[in-house]
């Protein structure tokens, strides 16, 4: 990874997805499913009974609806496109003590 004055600059997306489950698809779409999915579970965080997050892919569009009982789903749908997208989602590993 270069780095500018420091800071650590990530390279750049293409604009097509050419691998995965989200092959095909632009980044452009996929960051405003993320924000529609991102903006459901905060509706549903906040005590919505059900969220609708709708996308629309090559064979046609898709919309699906989270209700409270899915949040572990919709956070894993999040996830997934935060990936495909190239935004890091890995926790930092827990810091150990080390004794010499």
């Amino acid at each position: 990874m270069p780095a500018i004055y420091g800071v650590s600059v990530l390279p750049a997306l293409p604009a097509t997805i050419t691998y995965g489950l989200y092959a095909g698809m632009t980044t452009a779409t996929l960051s405003a499913n993320l924000a529609q999915a991102q903006a459901a579970y905060n509706l549903l965080n906040c005590g919505a009974k059900v969220a609708t997050a709708s996308y629309a892919q090559g064979d046609g569009s898709r919309s699906v609806t989270y209700g409270t009982s899915s949040l572990p789903g919709l956070m894993a749908y999040i996830q997934s496109l935060q990936v495909a997208l190239g935004i890091v989602v890995q926790a930092r590993r827990p810091m150990r003590p080390y004794y010499r």
